[in-house]
């Protein structure tokens, strides 16, 4: 249910309505807007009484909600959300760029990438300091050590961190050195997990799973949002499909479905969606013309040495020549590339 308020409405008047569907024992979700305020209701296993809350004053309708995922869903927030860090805002209008490493390997190395990320207009970095890896025998990451020369990088160059959450037990120490906390396929159903980044004060950007489904995908941003973190960014990395030409199926086909039913952005991975560098460049110019926000990107110094996803990260000539393409391709689309 959406309770939408008048234009006019009073700030006591809202906090009315708030308080009454409290006393109601559901939820709610005050959402301002550019003209009025709207307040979701979450927490209802029936349809919630209308006659209740109609009639308070200030109130202009309720609304009903049909989808599953009431938070994510257009049907209560039509306008497009803008997801903001330190260092730049994903949404419309713009193309985020985030690069990186797929681990943190040492501090020289993220320190280079995060300086050759700023001269190139790139504001967020990624790059893991604990990784899921298929096998027990690969390198796991860096743990807190890796978290630590991320927070120095970005200290020293300014550049964003984007890394990503585990398991609960280190989410403070991520949520410290993190601009954006990352949810990888692995764990877009580890509900605990997401739980637990609902009540963080950063930005989570939601993987999703192997085989997930539009409607699951959206349903495990609904547990974040659910929790009070409305600053969702989701990430389409590509599924698992009978193919073998690729390492997944990078299904842009998903974006414009995400936009028609959920407000949230959406990045893409063209990386892990193809798993091979010569088809990086052609699968990040399609996410753009396809309406994506941004993309999540593997980069390396030197590829071939990398302790992990080397075959599918661009050398930082590649990049560039990447971000050029880019460029040309956003500013015919009204697309800002940041």
């Amino acid at each position: 249910m959406l309770v939408v308020m008048h234009s006019h409405a009073s700030p006591e008047q809202i906090e009315r309505v708030v308080a009454a569907i409290r006393q109601m024992n559901l939820a709610p979700h005050p959402m301002p807007g550019a003209t009025r305020t709207a307040i979701g209701i979450t927490g209802n296993l029936s349809a919630v009484d209308p006659n209740s809350l109609e009639v308070l004053p200030g109130v202009l309708e309720l609304i009903r909600v049909t989808k599953p995922y009431k938070l994510a869903s257009r049907e209560m927030h039509a306008a497009d959300t803008y997801v903001k860090s330190p260092q730049t805002v994903i949404g419309p209008k713009t193309f985020t760029i985030i690069a990186g490493p797929c681990s943190v390997e040492n501090e020289e190395m993220i320190l280079r990438t995060a300086e050759f990320l700023r001269e190139n207009g790139v504001r967020l970095l990624r790059a893991g300091a604990f990784k899921p890896r298929s096998s027990p025998y690969s390198f796991q990451g860096m743990g807190q050590e890796g978290l630590d020369i991320l927070a120095r990088v970005r200290e020293r160059t300014g550049v964003g961190v984007v890394t990503e959450l585990m398991d609960t037990d280190n989410a403070d120490a991520v949520e410290q050195a993190a601009d954006i906390i990352q949810i990888g396929t692995r764990n877009m159903q580890n509900f605990s997990l997401l739980k637990r980044v609902s009540l963080a004060a950063k930005p989570v950007l939601l993987k999703r799973g192997l085989a997930a489904t539009l409607e699951e995908w959206l349903m495990a941003a609904e547990y974040v949002m659910a929790g009070g973190n409305y600053n969702v960014v989701l990430c389409e990395r590509g599924v698992r499909t009978f193919s073998d030409h690729s390492r997944n199926t990078l299904d842009l086909s998903v974006i414009p479905p995400v936009k028609q039913l959920s407000h949230l952005p959406i990045l893409v991975d063209p990386s892990h969606g193809t798993g091979k560098r010569d088809y990086v460049p052609a699968m990040a110019r399609a996410a753009l013309a396809a309406g994506a926000d941004g993309l999540l990107i593997e980069i390396h110094p030197n590829p071939d040495r990398a302790m992990s996803d080397g075959a599918q990260s661009l050398d930082f000539l590649a990049f560039k020549d990447l971000l050029v393409s880019l460029r040309r391709l956003a500013e015919p689309l009204g697309r800002e590339i940041n």
